[in-house]
């Protein structure tokens, strides 16, 4: 593992175990308000500072990573499944269902990613459920494509070739050659999806189209927390630094994927 692999591992590693048992380690309640601590600085009681209406900021950054990592992870997830499927299918089969299933694709691709999120969003605004279906609905077309023009070329292989001529099944095809071909393809596309879908959850908050207050999110954290910059510029820089960290360390396995690969 280079370097730059190594960082984002770590850097992401970090965010996930904070995220999965910081909150219980410090017991602090992220919705619990106290007005009469707003805007406060980093003490013993809130070690990040409180915001404007005298919420743990630490708090409520460790539940947004919760909730972030968790609807950009089952995205992926969710994407992931059904786009390769679809995509081994399609070359595999041929013929009418790989035109049928490119034409699909096709058509998910004509309509912009960040559009369909937004009509999603608009039909159930504030809901969780609709981020997750649009996200995931955006990002299986990668894993379709990528899958289908890979598996064409496998197909062809001799490997697959002497299998076939050998009689052995198509599980041994996709277990033994096709499997382990696209598999670092399909981990680079997943941590580019989930550094989208972190993002697009981010962004669509930090306009009020997405997650709405009170939910412990960080675009909506930057929202509620930027007519203060002024007083307390600290804490809108945290929400940023969470979602830069995040996307850094998601591009860096990405990039050390790439520059590793034969």
């Amino acid at each position: 593992m280079n370097a730059g692999r190594l960082a984002g591992a770590t850097m992401l590693g970090v965010v996930v175990v904070a995220a999965s048992v910081g909150g219980q380690v410090l017991g602090i309640d992220p919705a619990r308000q106290s007005l009469l601590d707003t805007l406060s600085g980093p003490s013993l009681a809130h070690p990040l500072g409180t915001d404007h209406l005298g919420r743990d900021m630490a708090g409520r950054l460790l539940a947004g990573a919760r909730l972030s990592l968790s609807l950009a992870g089952l995205s992926v997830l969710t994407a992931m499944v059904p786009g390769s499927v679809l995509g081994v299918l399609a070359s595999w089969q041929g013929g009418w269902t790989d035109r049928l299933l490119g034409s699909i694709s096709d058509a998910v691709l004509a309509l912009p990613g960040l559009l369909l999120v937004l009509m999603l969003a608009a039909i159930a605004p504030g809901s969780w459920w609709a981020l997750y279906v649009g996200i995931s609905l955006t990002l299986w077309v990668e894993y379709f494509r990528y899958t289908r023009a890979r598996t064409r070329v496998l197909l062809a292989a001799p490997a697959v070739e002497s299998s076939r001529l050998l009689g052995l099944g198509p599980v041994h095809v996709l277990c033994r050659h096709i499997g382990p071909e696209i598999a670092p393809g399909l981990l680079t596309i997943a941590s580019f999806g989930a550094a989208t879908a972190v993002a697009s959850v981010a962004a669509l908050g930090f306009i009020g189209i997405g997650l709405r207050p009170p939910a412990a999110e960080w675009g909506v954290m930057m929202s509620e927390l930027l007519p203060y910059w002024r007083e307390a510029p600290w804490l809108i820089l945290q929400p940023v630094g969470c979602l830069v960290v995040v996307v850094i360390a998601l591009h860096l396995l990405v990039g050390s994927t790439e520059r590793t690969r034969p």
